[in-house]
């Protein structure tokens, strides 16, 4: 492996770490965030793969001094290969850039997806490329707050060996990240609980504000806004403060922050709200019956309860 004076003692008084030649595939999302984040601590992203409307203009706003070129153009030239695709396309990225045989030996070649570890880079690893899994655990809408989310997020990173932990651990340190080793095994598992814990949020969230826009619909007070499918308005307000308490305390309390109906057993609270969200919308009720019923189960609820929310499963 080519050394590029990426260590960890870098950071704690060292020499500086080597500037890369960074090319990023593609200019999604993730993509031109990471090649921004890169640019900023004095890489060169020298070139990124654009091919939808959206992803060039992407490209053209978020990273102006990179060159917009063919895959094989920008892994041939790149010291480090960022591969920002989808899991679905992951794979088939790696073939054909290994069987072109474009990615230079010694070459670090990171991707960015969270259920994969490094065995999907297997052929680039074969033609002397070191492998690198590199996922933030973050979320991202494509605007400039991507990158600064970066600094504070964590990182899932697997390698091959200690050199290579070394390098994906300097790596997302520059970038102001924290770096978390997460074994190649165990990849599938890590990316199905940050989806479970992210994805589901989203859901959960949108639901309780459609719930609570039908509880307080033609109640307003003089001076506020009409409720209806506006963002930001008086359903989203009232639950923003208790949604970031509950997450604060789930964070830092564990089990012990839930409260509610089924943290006290009472089974007519929980029948009275299966009653009106079923009224309300069928699917919604759905979700709040398995949602209540993993909570129930969490906390070892009496058998009452547990029967009540495994009717109709």
């Amino acid at each position: 492996m080519t050394s590029y004076g990426l260590t960890s003692a870098s950071h704690v008084g060292g020499p500086a770490p080597a500037r890369l030649t960074v090319g990023i595939v593609s200019a999604g999302r993730v993509g031109t965030a990471i090649g921004a984040a890169l640019e900023r601590v004095g890489h060169i992203v020298f070139g990124v793969s654009a091919v939808s409307s959206a992803s060039v203009h992407r490209a053209e706003t978020r990273l102006p001094e990179s060159r917009i070129l063919p895959i094989d153009e920008v892994a041939k030239r790149s010291e480090l290969l960022v591969l920002a695709v989808p899991d679905s396309e992951l794979a088939t990225i790696v073939s054909g850039l290994a069987s072109t045989g474009v990615v230079r030996p010694g070459a670090l070649v990171a991707h960015t997806s969270g259920a994969n570890g490094i065995g999907v880079l297997a052929p680039l690893t074969a033609l002397g490329a070191t492998p690198l899994a590199i996922h933030p655990a973050m979320t991202f809408t494509g605007h400039d707050e991507d990158t600064a989310r970066l600094a504070n997020a964590c990182f899932g990173i697997t390698a091959a060996d200690e050199i290579g932990y070394a390098v994906a651990q300097s790596l997302v340190i520059e970038i102001g990240g924290e770096p978390v080793r997460v074994a190649e095994a165990n990849r599938t598992l890590y990316h199905a609980a940050l989806a479970h814990g992210s994805n589901h949020l989203v859901t959960l969230v949108v639901d309780a504000v459609a719930a609570l826009r039908v509880a307080l619909a033609g109640q307003e007070l003089l001076g506020q806004q009409t409720i209806d499918e506006q963002p930001n308005g008086v359903a989203e307000r009232m639950l923003a403060p208790l949604l970031s308490a509950a997450l604060d305390n789930a964070l830092r309390r564990g089990q012990s922050a839930l409260t509610g109906p089924v943290a006290r057993g009472d089974v007519a609270a929980v029948a009275a709200h299966l009653a009106v969200l079923e009224a309300a919308d069928p699917d919604l009720a759905a979700g709040y019956r398995a949602m209540s019923l993993r909570s129930a189960q969490r906390i070892g609820a009496g058998a009452e309860l547990i029967d009540l929310l495994e009717e109709g499963r």
